[in-house]
């Protein structure tokens, strides 16, 4: 399996996000992309790639022209505000929810931080915009490797990305690395691509995407959003609108589920899959399911993931995976690898 990978990760290095009513160091830190690289390295599990060059058109298939706008001078408009603001990262403060207006773009730097966000914990940092640009950029060669007849590939980057909208961050995401390879599968002919999300938290960007489409099946396993995060977006019930009613499938699950029932939901997720006559699979990989993760609520082991990939490599689609959330940083290079040997040993 061809690995891209992000070399330029390690620049987005927020210091501090809000998490339970304090400001506390970051979850998201450079050593989760570094210790899926090991492990990938240790087992030599394939040959691992810089990601190719696209220009911002291929983000613009999937992101709103002024919010990559925004992304991409919001730091140089930080430090203008004040010189000392070089020293720290930005975090938005002000939102506009009901009642009030986001079809204007306010020329106050800290409006259009809360304008293209929803929380305040996904800090805004010197090398953030890079960073992203470069994820995208391996989310996209992947889907370009696939699109050209590999069985499948792997986009290794943070920041992760399945909680950025088109328009909007959070989540630690800014760029949907996921629903840009499901387009770029559709843009080379897949006439219809599904998303697997199997992070611990709903891939609420994901779904907002594809939410009115009928080309690409959006799937999530998650913890329940009555009690988890993302909290607003994740419900069984959310099946889709207009042309995309009926291809959203939202399987939320308890605080505390073990492998066995997890991996009958994703049974029933792949069996949908099957039923949707997808021609390319599409899988946020997210590790955060792990027994160990600090901000997480299921219990899966590491051998688990190997069933996992074997799991999905049973469906016998071209597939791409991406790199989403997982904070046992010690475990998730180990765990990362397991799904993708899975997958290996059961093609």
């Amino acid at each position: 399996m061809i690995t891209y990978y992000n070399h330029l990760h390690a620049l987005h290095q927020g210091k501090l996000e809000m998490f339970r009513g304090e400001l506390v160091p970051c979850f998201e830190i450079p050593s989760r992309a570094d210790h899926v690289m090991k492990e990938l390295e240790r087992r030599k599990l394939g040959p691992v790639k810089a990601p190719l060059a696209f220009d911002d058109a291929a983000l613009a298939s999937i992101h709103a022209p002024r919010y990559l706008d925004f992304l991409t001078h919001a730091w140089d408009e930080w430090v203008a505000l004040d010189p000392s603001n070089a020293g720290r990262d930005a975090l938005p403060s002000v939102w506009p929810t009901r009642t009030l207006r986001s079809d204007v773009l306010p020329a106050n730097f800290s409006a259009r931080m809360g304008l293209f966000s929803y929380d305040a914990g996904s800090p805004l940092t010197s090398g953030t915009w890079t960073a992203a640009r470069a994820g995208a950029h391996c989310a996209l060669s992947a889907a370009q490797e696939v699109s050209g007849g590999a069985r499948a590939a792997f986009a290794l980057s943070r920041p992760p990305g399945h909680h950025a909208g088109a328009d909007f961050f959070g989540g630690y995401c800014f760029l949907n690395n996921a629903a840009l390879a499901a387009q770029r599968l559709r843009g080379q002919g897949a006439a219809r691509v599904a998303v697997l999300d199997i992070d611990y938290h709903h891939g609420n960007g994901t779904q907002s995407i594809f939410y009115d489409r009928a080309d690409v099946l959006f799937t999530s396993i998650h913890g329940d959003p009555h009690t988890e995060y993302p909290f607003f977006l994740g419900y069984a019930d959310e099946q889709g609108v207009g042309a995309g009613l009926g291809f959203n499938h939202n399987l939320p699950l308890p605080r505390g589920t073990d492998f066995a029932l997890w991996s009958a939901a994703l049974q029933d997720a792949l069996r949908g899959i099957q039923r949707f006559g997808a021609q390319a699979l599409v899988v946020s990989l997210g590790l955060d399911t792990f027994e160990g993760d600090p901000i997480s609520g299921f219990t899966l082991k590491s051998e688990d993931y190997l069933r996992v990939g074997e799991a999905i490599a049973a469906a016998g689609l071209p597939t791409v995976f991406v790199f989403e959330g997982g904070y046992a940083v010690a475990e998730v290079g180990v765990n990362a690898v397991n799904v993708l040997e899975g997958f290996e040993r059961a093609c």
